[in-house]
């Protein structure tokens, strides 16, 4: 049996991952692909981005002012640091709503440091240290500028959900009725689309101009320029997407996603990649995209070294002593060009 991540402790393999990759152009062309290009997949937050659409072309980002640094943080999975709660917080000043009013739940924030002062402090945890509070914070202004119950914006007949859904089937060229839905880590309705259809969208979010909808083009193209502008907001400190975008400088917009997911957009080649780790284990997921990126041709050698640490992750013991390695060893298959149909169309 052939796997596409082999795990080494010391020199003898110890366990593997398999991974379903998805290479799309902006013409709906699949390019290349590994596994199951069409696999049924929650992309989970990897969709943050086409989240964003509603707050931008409701009117709501202008009304309230929005930095596209807020844009950032409203498609961030970001780590609880100061400068990421600090943006929330503005935001909520901003739409007048309080703290309290996100509905997002609360977890240990992946900034030690902010855990640790919290701990001292004698705080509990808020929802401001939430992964996706930045997210919550947009559907909540969003909400607040449409003149609709905010309360309940989490549910999935919401006119906030109900707009975001109509946003990721336009995007990602599928019906509303194939697109299925449960509920995300923090609470909002998820959606369940083809890997491929995920891909496509991201092409389209990194080369805007290829959708034939103005206003769409305008709104894909500045939540890319915010992402990328402030790679920081949208995950944080020794991040992989941030430290992707920022090595890229504006040519990469990615997102990852829970369980295994990761979705980036090239612009200057208008492709679209989507990966899915079947175990849903992210620990392989940079390995996997960057060797993605090798195989294609995308970036540089002093690129490439400047992401060392991510190509080849070293496999670490408590000591933090390096005591193995995870290698990908795959190759993407050519795809087929002109538009594959998904067989669950």
């Amino acid at each position: 049996m052939t796997y596409s991540v082999e795990i080494y402790r010391g020199n003898h393999l110890e366990s593997t991952h398999q991974a379903h990759i998805a290479v799309v152009n902006y013409k709906g062309e699949l390019l290349y692909s590994h596994g199951d290009p069409y696999r049924l997949t929650f992309p989970r937050s990897s969709m943050k981005p086409f989240q964003a659409i509603p707050l931008i072309e409701t009117g709501t980002a202008d009304f309230f002012n929005y930095h596209n640094a807020d844009i950032s943080v409203s498609c961030a999975s970001h780590s609880g640091e100061p400068f990421h709660r600090s943006r929330v917080s503005d935001i909520l000043a901003r739409i007048g709503l309080q703290e309290n009013d996100l509905q997002c739940g609360t977890h240990i924030p992946r900034d030690h440091d902010s855990y640790i002062k919290l701990i001292k402090s004698g705080k509990e945890l808020t929802p401001l240290y939430s992964n996706c509070s930045g997210k919550h914070s947009g559907m909540l202004a969003t909400a607040v500028k449409m003149g609709e119950d905010y309360e309940s914006y989490r549910e999935p007949n919401h006119p906030v959900q109900r707009r975001i859904m109509k946003a990721i089937s336009e995007t990602c060229n599928i019906p509303e009725e194939k697109i299925q839905i449960s509920v995300d880590g923090c609470g909002v309705p998820v959606h369940r689309l083809p890997l491929y259809n995920a891909a496509l969208g991201f092409s389209r979010l990194a080369a805007h101009t290829t959708i034939d909808d103005s206003r769409r083009q305008e709104t894909l193209k500045r939540i890319k320029e915010a992402m990328t502008e402030y790679p920081e907001m949208v995950a944080g400190t020794d991040r992989f997407d941030t430290d992707l975008m920022r090595t890229f400088k504006g040519k990469i917009v990615a997102k990852a996603g829970a369980e295994g997911v990761q979705c980036l957009g090239v612009s200057e080649e208008g492709i679209g990649i989507a990966i899915k780790m079947e175990d849903g284990n992210a620990r392989a997921c940079s390995a996997v995209t960057l060797e993605v990126l090798k195989q294609l041709g995308i970036g540089d050698k002093l690129i490439m070294q400047s992401l060392e640490n991510y190509i080849n992750p070293p496999v670490l013991n408590m000591r933090k002593d390096k005591i193995g390695v995870i290698k990908p060893v795959f190759k993407l298959n050519g795809g087929t060009k002109g538009q594959v149909p998904c067989p669950s169309y």
